[in-house]
């Protein structure tokens, strides 16, 4: 991205915003540094994981998933797809 991070990866915006911190709080590891929403559209969560620093936000539909430090270990992004996928996935298959 242009501020030198990386967005690896999508999910379904099928859960809400709040529902979305609140999970990511459970991955064990991870603490929730930010949380900015207008109440309406769009929401920036940022967290730290594993000495790492991510933020999603939400685009056409999608929680976009972006890291900091471009060579962040695949295993620790796998860790945070797969955690919020739990969610994220579970939500989508419901509606």
């Amino acid at each position: 991205m242009n501020d030198g991070s990386l967005h690896f990866a999508d999910l379904p915006e099928s859960a809400g915003r709040a529902e979305l911190r609140e999970h990511i709080a459970k991955l064990t590891g991870a603490s929730v540094t930010g949380f900015l929403t207008d109440h309406i559209t769009e929401v920036w969560i940022d967290f730290t994981y594993h000495g790492h620093r991510f933020t999603i936000n939400n685009q056409f539909g999608d929680y976009w998933f972006f890291v900091e430090a471009v060579d962040c270990p695949e295993e620790i992004l796998a860790e945070v797809v797969s955690h919020c996928a739990v969610l994220l996935r579970k939500a989508e298959t419901s509606r």
